[in-house]
């Protein structure tokens, strides 16, 4: 059985405008628990946004510049059925 997707959230950075400045990966790419995959801009200064789970990331929910709310869904990570642990 598969799990469900877990959502990309971008938390309450305490400050608008927040913008998305960059993506990390792409759909269909392999992401680790606590990787960067998102990085937004606070008021000049940056902010990254992490994987919530290990597995692939399936889908964008936001795009570069846009603008973005506290608690939004950026995208989701489909975990894989097996525990993944990065290579080294």
């Amino acid at each position: 059985m598969q799990r469900p997707r877990v959502a990309i959230i971008l938390p309450d950075v305490g400050a608008t405008p927040v913008v998305l400045s960059a993506w990390f990966a792409d759909p269909g790419d392999a992401v680790f628990e606590g990787d960067r995959l998102v990085e937004v801009l606070v008021g000049g200064a940056t902010f990254d946004v992490s994987s919530p789970a290990s597995g692939r990331l399936v889908e964008k929910r936001a795009r570069v510049n846009e603008r973005l709310a506290p608690g939004q869904a950026l995208g989701f990570v489909q975990p894989d059925n097996d525990d993944v642990s990065p290579q080294t």
